[in-house]
C-alpha cells in the first residue's frame, strides 16, 4: 500500500479534522408525528435490535417484505469474504416489483410519470408495466436468452430501460446497464468482460436538445464484441438507423404478438441479478456483482426507511440515470418493490432552460427529490431566479447522493428548494453496498449540514487508524463495515482475487469502503473523501472534502476540487481547481480565496496553487475525478481508467492550464 492509504510509518496516525460545522436542524414536530420512524428513541430501538442479532433481524425483514415461491431455510452463510443470504429460498425481483402489487389490487396505481426531453409524456400504471415487462421477457425467452445469460443495456432514460431490466430479472438473465453516453470502446470492454449474448439499445436519445445516435455507437462496439449474437433496437427518436440483417431486431416488431402474462421464474436467492461496472484506478473497470434476494430486500427497506415513503401520497423523483447504481436501487428495484409512484425524466436539467427540474416538480407535484451535490452546485451557479419562477410547495423531503455535500450547498438546498421545511437525507453508500448505509431517518434524526449522520439498521461502521486500531472522537480514519449485510456485493465479475484484494485483504474481517470518515461526539459520521484523497502536509493529513467545503463557502466559488502534489519541503502541497460563479479569474480573487481558506480552516490548509477552470473533470454520474486532477497537478501523464469521464476536452484544457 502507498503512504496515501496511510500505511507509511512516517505518516501521521490520524487525519486532521479541520471542519467546524455546528448547525443542527431537527425535523419539525409535524414531520416527526407523520413519520413511520418518528423519534430518536424509535430509531435507537430498531437499530439496537438490528445489531444485537443481525441475522435474526434480516431473517424477519426478509420473511415479511419479500414474496417467496419457496421459503429460505438458512439466513446467512458467511465464508469470508463470500456471503450467501437466505439460502434455499426462491423468489423473483420482477415479481416483487410488479405482480405483488397487481395481485394486491394496486394495478391502477401509477408507477411512472415519464417525461421526454422534447416534452413528450407517458403515464404507466403497475398493471401496464407488468404487461410490458411480460411481453419483453417472452420475446427475450423466444430469442434464446436463458437464466444466467448476460445482457448489456445501452439506452436513454425511457420507460423501456426499466422494462428491459425487469424483463431480464423475470427470466433470470443477468443485466449489465451501460450509461447511454459511454464510448464504443467502453461498451465493447463491458460486453467482453461479461461475455454478453445480447445488447438492447435505441436508435437514439435526447440530451440538451441534441440527438445522440446510440445505435451507431453500439454498431462500433459490436464490431469488437464477438460474444454478442443479437441487438434489439427501440425506436425512440425516429432517426435513420442501419440494421444488420440476422443480428438486429426492432423492439416493437419483436414484442408485437407476445403474451402479456409471462410468469416470473422462481430463482434462487443467490442467483445473480446484475453486473454494474464501476471505474477502477487501473485501466480496467470492475464488474460489481449483485444477486437476487438480499439486494432486493435491502433496496426496498432502505428506500422505505430513508425516504419515509408513503405509497398513497408520495411522488418520488430520483434524478439519476439507470446506468448508475442509484438508478438501479432507487428508480427501479427499491421504489417499485415498495409500490412507489415516480417521475422518470429523459433529459438534462438545463434544457430547454435552467429551470427544467423546478418546472417538473411543479407539474407533477413531486414530494421527494433525490439528486446529486454536483447538480445542486450547478443550480446555485445558474442563479436563484430559475427556482423562484416555480411553486415547489409540494416537496416534503430532499435527498443528496453521489458524493459528500458541502455545508453551503446543503444550506442553499434546504432554504431555496426546501423552503426551510424539508429535511435533507444526505445518503452515504456505494455501488458495492447495493443501497444506502448511512443517512438521517428524516422523522427521527436531526440533520447536520455535511454529515450523513447515523448508520441504518443492521449496519455497523468502524473508523480505524492505519494500524487498525479504533480512532477517537472526531479523529479521521478508514471507514470499514463490521458485519455482512444483505445488499452487499457478491464479488467482482470473473475476478475473485481482485474482489478480495480491493475490499477485504487490508482490514481483516471487515469490508474496507475506501473512504475516510470521522465520528463526532453525537455519534454522527462525516465522510472525509476517498482514502487516496488525503493530502499529507508537513506531517498533517488533511481531508480534501474539508478544503473544498471551505472554498465553496466563498460567495464567488461554484465548485472546487483539492488534490495533493509533490512538495520537497512539506511532502505534499495543496493544489486546488476552482470554478467561479460570476467573477473573472485574476490575482485578486486568488489571494482572496487563500485568505478565505486561512480564515475558515487555518494556515495549514491554504492552497499552494489555485487553478481556475470553467469545468472540472467528472464522471457521467457527476463525481469529480480527483485522481486525474492529481496527475495534472503533479505534471504526470495519466494512465488511469478514463472510460467514465464525461467530457475529454476538460482534461485537455486543464493540461494546457487554460484559465477562465
Amino acid at each position: 500500500m502507498t503512504s496515501e492509504h496511510g500505511s507509511d510509518s512516517k505518516a501521521p496516525k490520524q487525519i486532521a479534522n479541520v471542519m467546524n460545522e455546528t448547525r443542527v436542524f431537527p425535523p419539525s414536530g409535524e414531520f416527526s408525528r407523520n413519520a413511520s420512524i418518528g423519534s430518536m428513541q424509535a430509531y435507537e430501538s430498531i437499530y439496537n435490535h438490528s445489531i444485537a442479532d443481525t441475522e435474526k433481524f434480516w431473517e424477519s425483514q426478509a420473511r415479511e417484505h419479500l414474496h417467496w415461491f419457496e421459503p429460505f431455510t438458512k439466513t446467512l452463510d458467511w465464508q469470508e469474504p463470500f456471503a450467501q443470504w437466505f439460502l434455499g429460498g426462491k423468489t423473483n425481483v420482477s415479481y416483487n416489483c410488479l405482480d405483488a402489487h397487481v395481485q394486491a389490487g394496486r394495478g391502477d396505481r401509477v408507477a411512472f410519470h415519464w417525461e421526454g426531453e422534447p416534452g413528450d409524456t407517458r403515464t404507466i400504471t403497475y398493471a401496464e408495466l407488468t404487461k410490458e415487462v411480460s411481453r419483453f421477457a417472452s420475446a427475450l425467452s423466444k430469442l434464446g436468452i436463458q437464466k444466467g445469460d448476460r445482457v448489456s443495456i445501452y439506452m436513454p432514460m425511457v420507460p423501456e430501460l426499466p422494462v428491459a431490466m425487469l424483463a431480464c430479472a423475470r427470466i433470470g438473465a443477468i443485466h449489465s446497464v451501460i450509461f447511454g453516453g459511454f464510448s464504443a470502446e467502453a461498451i465493447a470492454d463491458r460486453n467482453n468482460d461479461a461475455q454478453a449474448k445480447l445488447v438492447i439499445t435505441a436508435d437514439g436519445g435526447w440530451r440538451r436538445g441534441k440527438l445522440l445516435a446510440l445505435k451507431q455507437t453500439v454498431d462500433e462496439a459490436l464490431a469488437k464484441s464477438p460474444s454478442v449474437e443479437h441487438c434489439i433496437v427501440l425506436r425512440r427518436a425516429g432517426n435513420e438507423t442501419k440494421m444488420h440483417a440476422g443480428r438486429d431486431l426492432w423492439w416493437h416488431e419483436l414484442t408485437a404478438n407476445q403474451p402479456d402474462d409471462f410468469p416470473a421464474v422462481a430463482l434462487d436467492s443467490e442467483d445473480p441479478l446484475f453486473i454494474l461496472y464501476t471505474s477502477g484506478s487501473t485501466g480496467k473497470p470492475k464488474g460489481i456483482k449483485h444477486t437476487t434476494a438480499g439486494y432486493n430486500l435491502y433496496a426496498k427497506r432502505t428506500f422505505e426507511w430513508v425516504f419515509d415513503h408513503k405509497p398513497d401520497q408520495d411522488i418520488f423523483w430520483c434524478t439519476a440515470d439507470c446506468g448508475w447504481i442509484t438508478g438501479h436501487s432507487y428508480i427501479v428495484y427499491g421504489p417499485l418493490s415498495a409500490g412507489a409512484t415516480q417521475v422518470l425524466y429523459e433529459g438534462a436539467p438545463n434544457w430547454p432552460a435552467e429551470d427544467r427540474f423546478w418546472e417538473l416538480i411543479e407539474k407533477y407535484k413531486v414530494t421527494i427529490l433525490y439528486t446529486a451535490p454536483t447538480a445542486i452546485r450547478a443550480f446555485i451557479k445558474w442563479g436563484d431566479h430559475h427556482v423562484e419562477k416555480h411553486d415547489l410547495s409540494s416537496l416534503r423531503l430532499l435527498g443528496s447522493v453521489g458524493e459528500g455535500i458541502n455545508p453551503e450547498a446543503w444550506m442553499w438546498y434546504y432554504n431555496k428548494i426546501g423552503g426551510g421545511r424539508c429535511p435533507i437525507v444526505d445518503t452515504w453508500w456505494q455501488t458495492e453496498t447495493g443501497g444506502i448505509m448511512m443517512s438521517p431517518l428524516p422523522g427521527a434524526i436531526a440533520c447536520k449540514p455535511g454529515s450523513c449522520t447515523k448508520p441504518l439498521p443492521g449496519i455497523i461502521p468502524r473508523v480505524l487508524h492505519a494500524d487498525l486500531t479504533d480512532v477517537g472522537t472526531n479523529e479521521g480514519g478508514m471507514l470499514c463495515i463490521e458485519k455482512p449485510w444483505p445488499g452487499m456485493l457478491r464479488g467482482v465479475w470473473g475476478d475473485d482475487e481482485r474482489f478480495n484484494e480491493t475490499y477485504w485483504k487490508r482490514v481483516p474481517h471487515m469490508y474496507l469502503t475506501g473512504d475516510n470518515a470521522r465520528c463526532d461526539e453525537d455519534g454522527y459520521y462525516w465522510i472525509m473523501g476517498r482514502i487516496d484523497d488525503v493530502i499529507n502536509v508537513s506531517g498533517h493529513r488533511l481531508s480534501t472534502i474539508e478544503i473544498e467545503s471551505a472554498l465553496v463557502s466563498h460567495p464567488s466559488v461554484a465548485e472546487a476540487a483539492a488534490v495533493g502534489r509533490p512538495d520537497e519541503i512539506k511532502g505534499q502541497g495543496i493544489a486546488v481547481f476552482v470554478t467561479l460563479k460570476n467573477h473573472a479569474p485574476d490575482e485578486s480573487i486568488r489571494d482572496e480565496l487563500k485568505k478565505h481558506v486561512r480564515k475558515e480552516i487555518g494556515a495549514l490548509a491554504v492552497p499552494d496553487e489555485i487553478r481556475f477552470t470553467t469545468m472540472l473533470p467528472k464522471t457521467r454520474s457527476g463525481k469529480i475525478m480527483r485522481r486525474l486532477l492529481r496527475d495534472i497537478a503533479s505534471g504526470k501523464q495519466s494512465v488511469q481508467d478514463t472510460s467514465t469521464l464525461e467530457d475529454f476536452s476538460v482534461l485537455a484544457k486543464l493540461r494546457g492550464d487554460e484559465e477562465g
